[in-house]
């Protein structure tokens, strides 16, 4: 079994530790999903890799503005020593390198299926490096000669690039093999077709004088796949009318 290893360089030294605690991804990350591979996370906590610490990592811009700029020069000694050497890697060509930001492709369903074939597969033999933004953002230097690829969550700000990460490890490992119990999960959801899922029902059959649809009880596999089929452009049309657009 290969092992993929996952780092990020981070202003916190505990941000990741209930994402990696909780849940399915935090079962992924202590070894007990997965057919294919085995995934290990490693926090690099960036003022260990600059002689001030915490407060030396930034610094004013140049040309004058508000806000900070993170520092070339730290983030490089944080990446090449928290990463490359503490990772035994030859060199950085090993490394896939992201960094979360508005002017990265933008993530949804698609993308994540694409990062996960891409980067959390048994083929892919390079580990991965997040690097999260603070602050008024990161020197462009840094950015340009390091960061393979970018990824933005949307047309919006987050204080950090720890929570888009986050969401982009959570939404691409579900579709890494053997993570989600059942491997249908991750086929009859929204956005896997052209809308959203349909509406789901359990126990107990009434509930508030609403009862579960019929077809859900019959039986019949033509009756529930076609109310399936029913119940989602419904909602989609109720809910998300744009993505219907596309049809």
């Amino acid at each position: 079994m290969r092992v993929c290893k996952i780092w990020c360089l981070t202003m916190f030294e505990d941000y990741f530790e209930r994402f990696l605690d909780c849940g399915v991804i935090g079962q992924a990350f202590r070894g007990e999903r997965g057919e294919e591979l085995k995934f290990e996370f490693h926090n690099v906590y960036i003022p260990k890799f600059c002689k001030k610490g915490f407060k030396g990592v930034d610094d004013s811009p140049y040309g004058g503005g508000v806000g900070m700029i993170m520092r070339p020069d730290v983030l490089k000694e944080a990446l090449e020593s928290g990463v490359v050497r503490a990772g035994a890697y030859k060199s950085l060509q090993d490394l896939q390198i992201i960094c979360p930001a508005p002017r990265g492709r933008t993530w949804n369903h698609t993308y994540a299926k694409e990062f996960a074939k891409n980067h959390l597969s048994i083929d892919n033999s390079k580990d991965l490096v997040f690097i999260c933004g603070r602050y008024e953002g990161i020197d462009e230097r840094f950015l340009e000669k390091y960061v393979n690829e970018f990824i933005s969550l949307g047309d919006y700000i987050l204080t950090g690039g720890e929570l888009a990460t986050m969401v982009i490890l959570d939404s691409a490992l579900r579709f890494s093999p053997g993570i989600l119990g059942n491997k249908d999960s991750a086929v009859e959801e929204s956005f896997n077709g052209s809308g959203l899922e349909h509406a789901l029902y359990t126990r107990p059959f009434a509930f508030e004088g609403v009862n579960v649809p019929d077809e859900l009880k019959s039986g019949d596999p033509k009756q529930i796949a076609e109310f399936k089929k029913q119940s989602s452009h419904a909602m989609t049309q109720k809910y998300r009318p744009d993505l219907l657009k596309n049809e």
